[in-house]
């Protein structure tokens, strides 16, 4: 209840000042092991509307451990740009749809940016 209140009177004073409030909108990621998971799931964040946009970038190396070893793995980053309210049900989507048993997705929440850009991305990602 409290972070719905919190929500709805960043969004009222946002909307009343005119200026954006931080953390209204978040930068998500997830690691992907190749391009075509990437674009298939980039393509149904944003026709979904979990997303104004996914940004993927090629070719990264993940250095993490699993099952007890350390292990090294070529894999695709998306960088997804939402609103902080969709990251639930962004998780939710990926979680049903990526091949890994433990898909990636944290997220950032957003302090500063270009207001356009901002105003752009609240437009296109419904709340």
């Amino acid at each position: 209840m409290l972070t719905l209140l919190r929500t709805v009177g960043l969004r009222a004073f946002s909307m009343a000042s005119e200026t954006y409030m931080s953390g209204t909108h978040s930068a998500a990621f997830v690691t992907c092991p190749n391009e075509q998971v990437a674009k298939d799931l980039a393509r149904g964040i944003v026709e979904k509307k979990l997303a104004a946009c996914v940004n993927i970038v090629p070719k990264i190396t993940s250095v993490y451990e699993w099952q007890g070893k350390i292990q090294e793995d070529s894999e695709v980053l998306l960088m997804i740009k939402t609103r902080s309210s969709k990251v639930a049900s962004l998780a939710e989507y990926v979680r049903s749809n990526h091949p890994y048993e433990v898909a990636e997705v944290i997220s950032l929440p957003i302090e500063q940016g270009n207001p356009p850009y901002l105003k752009w991305l609240g437009d296109v990602v419904p709340e």
